[in-house]
């Protein structure tokens, strides 16, 4: 599979993006689904923040590109416990905690500084992983105090949707609630992940710091309709 489309398609993100923030958006290509061609692609057209969903497909495409230097790797998809033996140390960014339990777990594996974001389900939908909001406060400053991770910010997901006024109310309410969680708990929060391919738009509206596009960068995957 050919990515020659990749540099216009990058060219068109930025230039809405150039249109829409009033500060520096960071692009996660996520390369789920695809090959390792994908990432060599993305590298070749400036983009070092490469996005994977599964820990597995992950590793297999670290390994097979040993050879790429300057990678930033995200981990962007739900986090099991029993692998987080497996992640410490292998990615730059843990887009994904969403419990005490695994914070703890991933401390306790890591021997370097991991970089996190506590994940927060703020539309409450019950197939999505991410703690509640009234949960995210705590688990913030139960975060920010364990050894070896170093909290940096929140990540949501909207709903499946093309209603704008819901993506905006999720993303809105993401930004609000870091605001609260510095107010009570003292804890500054900068990076907020928000936003996908069908919804970076009014993500980088309210707020967002990193967004995370698979098919706008890439195209669709196998099975998926453009």
């Amino acid at each position: 599979m050919g990515f020659e489309a990749l540099p216009e398609r990058l060219a068109q993100v930025r230039a809405e993006l150039a249109r829409l923030a009033s500060s520096p958006v960071t692009i996660v290509a996520v390369t789920k689904g695809f090959g390792p061609d994908a990432i060599r692609a993305a590298m070749d057209a400036g983009l070092a923040d490469i996005g994977e969903n599964r820990v597995q497909e992950a590793v297999q495409k670290q390994d097979a590109l040993r050879e790429l230097t300057g990678v930033r790797w995200h981990l962007i998809g739900h986090l099991q416990r029993n692998k987080a033996r497996v992640v410490a140390g292998r990615f730059d960014l843990v887009h994904s905690l969403d419990s005490l339990e695994l914070a703890r777990e991933l401390d306790r594996r890591s021997t370097t500084p991991q970089r996190v974001l506590v994940q927060v389900n703020v539309a409450g939908e019950a197939q999505k992983s991410g703690c509640a909001p009234e949960q995210a406060p705590m688990l913030a400053r139960q975060v920010a105090e364990l050894e070896h991770l170093r909290l940096e910010g929140l990540m949501t997901l909207a709903p499946l949707t093309d209603d704008e006024d819901v993506q905006r109310r999720t993303f809105r309410d993401l930004r609000v609630l870091r605001d609260r969680i510095k107010e009570e708990e003292g804890v500054w929060l900068p990076t907020l992940s928000m936003g996908m391919s069908g919804d970076y738009a009014p993500a980088v509206r309210e707020g967002a710091t990193v967004i995370r596009l698979g098919t706008a960068l890439f195209g669709p995957r196998g099975g998926e309709t453009p």
